[in-house]
């Protein structure tokens, strides 16, 4: 059984800092492209980073040079750090698992809010 468990998300005030990590099951991950989306009420779900099973990253516009993807596949386990944070990040947050375009799984979640 396939699991994209996340975890790490919560309230921090504007400026702050978070860590979000998602830790998979049930797949080979070192070949599967790791990315993090967000979905705001009202809006559609966005991708803001991937990381390819070698390590290439990529970003939205919206977070580049604030958040960071990185992958540890002993773990099987992908990170997201975020800084700078800001009220228009709050959003449910979701690690994502790719391979090829046959195979996605989603994880459930996590809250974060960016709040004073």
């Amino acid at each position: 059984q396939v699991q994209l468990v996340e975890s790490g998300g919560g309230l921090v005030q504007p400026g702050g800092s978070l860590r979000l990590s998602c830790a998979s099951s049930g797949i080979i991950f070192s070949i599967f492209t790791m990315g993090w989306y967000r979905q705001a009420p009202g809006k559609q779900r966005e991708l803001l980073a991937g990381i390819t099973s070698g390590g290439n990253t990529n970003y939205a516009d919206s977070v580049k040079g604030r958040f960071t993807i990185s992958r540890d596949n002993a773990k099987k386990t992908v990170y997201l750090q975020m800084n700078s944070l800001k009220p228009e990040d709050t959003a449910v947050y979701y690690c994502n698992a790719q391979y090829l375009t046959s195979t996605n799984y989603w994880g459930q979640g996590t809250q974060v809010t960016v709040s004073s």
